[in-house]
């Protein structure tokens, strides 16, 4: 995808009658999860994390951070883009970028984590990005770095602080956002090419998800 998703406000008619769909070979479908949290924790869950801001991170290094974080679930919105596209978002004065830092870990070790925050609308705070490098998961870090976000996030105030999921993501997602305070407001499904035929992301990513060439024309 080559934007952001709307935050799941926009209710209409479903778009697809009750039953099975079945998309062309070469796109992948997620079912999306909205949530959103409106009061600012009383007072962290677990110890937060140390979150250190980037201020106008470098192209190179987010990229290879967002990777490391996000090939197992298929991210791949800020790999497609080139670098006037991605310095157009990331240095948005709006975008707050920060590296989660794991305490007491070797310097070269230590970078365990991303979260992008988006200020664009000040009453309105979207988590764009979180989520831990693979090596990391599973060790009750999540926690520590959601309620570190959730201090820088709702600094200024703002009337709620939102994020999507989807299936894509870790299983465990849904039940963890629930168990930091968010709470479900919509779902919706995207459909996109999947990163991997384009070589955007390795062929073997995600292997959860079923790759599926695209069939060769007739004759």
């Amino acid at each position: 995808m080559t934007k952001r998703p709307e935050d799941g406000r926009t209710v209409g008619a479903a778009p697809l009658p009750d039953g099975y769909h079945v998309f062309p070979r070469g796109k992948i479908l997620n079912v999306v999860t909205w949530l959103e949290r409106r009061t600012r924790p009383a007072a962290p869950s677990a110890p937060p994390m140390t979150l250190r801001r980037i201020e106008k991170p470098g192209l190179d290094w987010y990229r290879a951070l967002f990777r490391r974080v996000g090939t197992p679930w298929l991210w791949s919105m800020h790999l497609e883009l080139d670098d006037a596209g991605l310095a157009a978002q990331i240095h948005d004065p709006a975008f707050e970028v920060f590296v989660a830092l794991e305490d007491g870990a070797p310097e070269e070790d230590a970078e365990v984590g991303l979260v992008v925050l988006d200020r664009s609308d000040p009453a309105s705070v979207e988590i764009v990005d979180f989520g831990l490098v693979p090596e990391a998961v599973g060790r009750g870090l999540g926690r520590r770095m959601m309620a570190a976000a959730l201090e820088r996030a709702f600094a200024g105030d703002p009337g709620r602080v939102w994020l999507h999921t989807c299936t894509h993501d870790h299983p465990a997602a849904v039940p963890f956002y629930m168990a930091c305070g968010f709470v479900p407001y919509a779902t919706g499904v995207e459909v996109l090419d999947d990163p991997r035929l384009a070589g955007i992301l390795p062929r073997d990513a995600a292997p959860q998800v079923a790759l599926l060439e695209p069939l060769a024309p007739a004759g």
